[in-house]
């Protein structure tokens, strides 16, 4: 199973802010919404991550200063994408390999769609769920 599965499900809609946008609008956005990350987008094409985590080794250096900055001075980039074509498993295993939590999904050089671990992992247990069900019908019909 690809990536584009999970995207047909959960849909294509990503929130996500421009570099030049200020670090404490972002942190508003991501409390806003409840979420851990937004990617930096510029004219469709992703240039970065700005995350839970870049703010606080922000924070960490630069104190409450931090908050004046612009996303694109603190965001994690390059961000590490993936396609819809991408198997499932190929992305949990980047995910765990570089410690990301989160993966924009690009087509065509423009952001598509994004990927947490959390809905890897859902998919993943779904499919295993499925596929014991099947086995227990099939057991039970045999």
């Amino acid at each position: 199973m690809s990536i584009a599965t999970i995207l047909q499900g959960k849909g294509r809609e990503v929130i996500h802010v421009k570099p030049t946008d200020s670090v404490l609008s972002a942190v508003k956005l991501l409390a806003d919404k409840r979420i851990g990350c937004l990617p930096v987008v510029e004219d469709g094409a992703v240039l970065g991550i700005f995350s839970e985590r870049d703010l606080l080794y922000r924070v960490a250096s630069d104190g409450a200063d931090a908050l004046n900055h612009t996303v694109g001075e603190v965001m994690t980039a390059p961000a590490i994408t993936i396609d819809d074509q991408t198997p499932v498993l190929h992305g949990l295993s980047l995910m765990t390999k570089r410690r990301v939590r989160h993966l924009p999904v690009v087509i065509d050089g423009k952001l598509a769609g994004l990927i947490s671990i959390g809905d890897l992992v859902k998919f993943r247990i779904d499919t295993i769920e499925s596929e014991a069900a099947s086995l227990r019908d099939y057991i039970q019909t045999a």
